[in-house]
């Protein structure tokens, strides 16, 4: 791994993954799942499994997970022309509209026809490529409840590119929590897939869980192109904190985030004191976390603000020792992969 270690440079956040290590399957159970453990006290690595979680995590600390749903986000369609079309809901905006991808070529005005009588208008052509759309159903044009409910029939669950193949009937299941409950979503806050319902029921025996609810955008998986990372205009993502999660926040001592969609959360909101908008908050070397202690995670895309975010914990040299390692331990990374808890 040969890097410029400058941690507000965008190519240091590289490195060498074989792309056997790109898990494009879940394992089963989820548990049996490789946990790496880093101790920042002690500067030590222990290699084991999400089986054992309990083992690690200190007795006093509040523990924090994302509710947020996955949407069968991908739908094929016919232009009103007779063209093929894949729309790929990204989130819901103002006054029932809402942000979407679309592969193939659409003018403002175009029609796009989809199964069950679903038809999106397309509204706005945006300069990055997304376009402003809204639904309609046999003419009636739907809100977001409605629309997500006819995308559960239709839709396909969102797997990442890099799975680099078609979902299954597996997915409905592997690629959504045990805890997901408010629709939302465009990709799984993956750090909670490796919970069993044995596995969460112990942790609610042992320590405080609380819920909050960020909505995973198609941003999370978009690289950073900039040279230098502060430059760099970070995705905004809807969230939620309810009142008696913003008391457990508020009470917390240790505070250890399942996953970094709860990192950013709960960091955008000891900043602004705002429980519920979009969170566009980049934590980086430059940018630490104040609030959260212990981060449960996956392990992620070169070059992403997630793997910067990583940084912000535990700086970007041991960072990239970390996954050097976790590399040559043949850990499997990304989504369906395996994991890493920071103490």
């Amino acid at each position: 791994m040969k890097n410029k270690v400058d941690p507000l440079k965008t190519q240091s956040y590289d490195y060498l993954l074989p792309k056997e290590l790109i898990a494009s399957q879940a394992v089963f159970p989820a548990h049996s799942a490789k946990l790496l453990v880093y101790n920042r006290s002690t500067n030590t690595i222990i290699h084991s499994t999400y089986k054992h979680l309990l083992d690690f995590l200190p007795k006093n600390i509040s523990v924090f997970l994302n509710d947020t749903k996955v949407i069968k986000a991908r739908i094929f369609g016919q232009k009103d022309t007779g063209g093929k079309v894949e729309l790929f809901f990204n989130k819901a905006l103002f006054m029932n509209q809402f942000l979407v991808m679309i592969k193939g070529k659409v003018n403002i005005n175009s029609l796009i026809y989809f199964k069950n009588n679903l038809k999106a208008k397309v509204i706005e052509l945006k300069k990055d490529g997304s376009r402003i759309v809204e639904f309609f159903q046999n003419d009636n044009k739907l809100d977001f409840s409605s629309l997500v409910q006819i995308l559960d029939t239709i839709g396909h669950i969102p797997l990442p590119h890099y799975m680099n193949r078609e979902d299954n009937k597996e997915d409905e299941k592997n690629y959504q929590t045990l805890f997901a409950k408010k629709f939302g979503a465009v990709a799984a806050p993956t750090a909670s897939l490796h919970f069993t319902k044995e596995l969460l029921q112990n942790l609610k025996n042992t320590h405080k869980v609380n819920f909050l609810t960020l909505h995973v955008g198609a941003g999370t998986f978009k690289p950073v192109v900039t040279n230098n990372i502060l430059e760099h205009n970070i995705h905004s993502e809807y969230f939620e904190i309810g009142t008696t999660t913003k008391k457990a926040i508020d009470k917390a001592d240790k505070i250890l985030a399942v996953g970094t969609t709860v990192t950013r959360t709960i960091e955008y909101y000891a900043r602004t004191n705002k429980i519920q908008g979009e969170c566009d908050l980049f934590l980086n070397t430059a940018n630490k976390p104040i609030k959260v202690n212990y981060l449960l995670t996956n392990f992620h895309l070169p070059k992403s603000t997630l793997i910067m975010l990583i940084a912000s914990f535990i700086g970007l040299d041991k960072t990239l020792e970390i996954y050097e390692l976790a590399v040559k331990e043949k850990y499997r990374f990304f989504s369906y992969g395996d994991g890493m808890l920071i103490l």
